[in-house]
């Protein structure tokens, strides 16, 4: 199976590295995306092996959630920016309409 991962929560606290949490969150925010259950479990895939070889197996989530959002931004930008406004918490327009011309410049 691999090497157990753990995830080190904004508040501090720690719980295991969850595929299944993070497919979840992904599948969300490809809701009718042309993006393949394939395309998700790949990304998952390739996050979690990169994690697995650090040293440190305590990763924050916010390093786990840079690593996603990386991902689904080559894979479909309005699921990237779905996936972003929940990940990044935007509490108005503005933060939202900056990270849409962040992507809208690429």
């Amino acid at each position: 199976e691999g090497i157990q991962l753990s995830v080190i929560k904004k508040d501090g606290t720690r719980q295991a590295f969850s595929r299944e949490k993070i497919l979840k969150g992904l599948n969300i925010a490809c809701s009718k995306r042309p993006v393949s259950n394939e395309d998700l479990i790949n990304l998952v895939n390739e996050v979690e092996q990169s994690l697995q070889s650090r040293r440190n197996l305590e990763i924050p989530a916010d390093t786990i959630g840079e690593m996603l959002m990386d991902g689904l931004k080559k894979l479909d930008k309005v699921a990237y920016v779905r996936f972003a406004s929940v990940y990044r918490d935007f509490t108005d327009v503005e933060s939202f309409a900056q990270e849409i011309s962040k992507i809208s410049d690429n």
